[in-house]
Formats: C-alpha cells, structure tokens, sequence
C-alpha cells in the first residue's frame, strides 16, 4: 500500500484493457476505518488490513464491488452502497449490510449524488481533507486531467454530464478516483476543464 493524503492509504490493480489503474483507498478514522471500492489485494495488502482493521467498505456503484466481500469477511466489515444499484451488485454476488443515501453523513464523509453512469452512483466529499472521493463519476486519465468513461457503459449519459456539473458546487481541491491517476491540488480546476468540455444536449 501507498500512502497519501497523509495518513490514507490505497492500493491499485492494472487493467491491462483500460490502460490504467483500479484504485482502493482506506481513510483511518478513530470511530472505525472505512474502505472504498477495494480492488483485489495481494497477500501483503489483505495483511495490513486485517492489522489495521476496518469497519465499513463504502462502494461507489454497482460495478466497483471489487474485492468487497473478501475483505468484508477477513475483517468484519459492513458493506454499503445506494439502494439504486444494490439490486444489480447482489446480482454479482455481492454481500451487502446497509444503503448509501445522498446527504448523509459517514465518519468525516457525505455521500454526493451522481446519478448517470449508473442510477446509485455516489461520490464521498471529505470537508476536513478538502477532498472528493470519486468512483466511475470521473475517471483520472490521462494523468493530470479528469475524463468521463466512454459512453456506452453509461446508463444515462446526459444526466451524468449535469451530475459532474454539479459538483463543481462543492469545496474541494483533491479528487480521489476509483480508476486512473488522483489529482492532488488544483482538482476543480480540472473538474471546470472538464465540465467546459461537455456539448449542449
């Protein structure tokens, strides 16, 4: 595992098809660890989380079920995600204790929504880092800058468009993404380049 953002740690899994990384990231909170959308670990890593333990793994939608329930059942932590796409990640097997809901609070973290690429996709907005947790809502590729995954994975491509857009309401200077390369510093930026881009629909 790496460490930024101080005292989070992640750890990532190489697509070969996408050409970047599927990130994981463990925030320590004193009231309990949380995990979101863990990526398969190797020995080492799984290691580490079990001696730091954690308490909740928070998945972003339905297709970053990753490696939730091996963790879950080495460590004793409950998994969360948003009703909307827990249907489809009981479907691939995912074991799930309790829902994400958008304004509600987790540890130091509000769950964002970002309806679009999926119905229950959420984003994590983190006050005390200045920082936005991200799952498939934005991708960090290429390194530097902020994209959106292609559009026939989206389920709503014009809705996820103005969920991105909305963001840039919040206060945040770091983005965490779930897939490419994190933008430390300067990430609304990114975001505002990013949002400019979109096409009138």
């Amino acid at each position: 595992m790496e460490t930024i953002l101080g005292d989070v740690l992640t750890w990532s899994w190489f697509s070969e098809p996408h050409g970047y990384n599927f990130n994981s990231i463990l925030l320590r909170d004193p009231r309990g660890n949380i995990c979101v959308d863990p990526v398969e670990p190797n020995d080492q890593v799984l290691g580490e989380l079990v001696r730091l333990g954690v308490s909740r793994i928070l998945i972003t939608n339905r297709n970053h079920v990753r490696a939730a329930n091996k963790i879950r059942e080495r460590t004793g932590a409950r998994a969360y995600i948003h009703p909307d796409d827990a249907a489809y990640a009981k479907g691939q097997g995912a074991v799930l204790d309790g829902e994400l809901r958008e304004g509600e609070k987790i540890g130091t973290l509000e769950v964002i929504g970002v309806s679009g690429k999926s119905p229950g996709e959420v984003a994590l907005l983190w006050p005390d880092r200045n920082a936005l947790i991200v799952g498939d809502a934005v991708i960090g590729n290429p390194p530097g800058q902020l994209s959106l995954l292609r559009e026939r994975v989206m389920d709503d491509p014009a809705r996820l468009r103005r969920s991105v857009a909305q963001l840039l309401a919040l206060d945040f200077d770091t983005i965490l993404v779930g897939d490419g390369v994190s933008v430390i510093g300067g990430a609304k930026q990114r975001l505002r380049e990013l949002v400019a881009s979109f096409k009138p629909t």
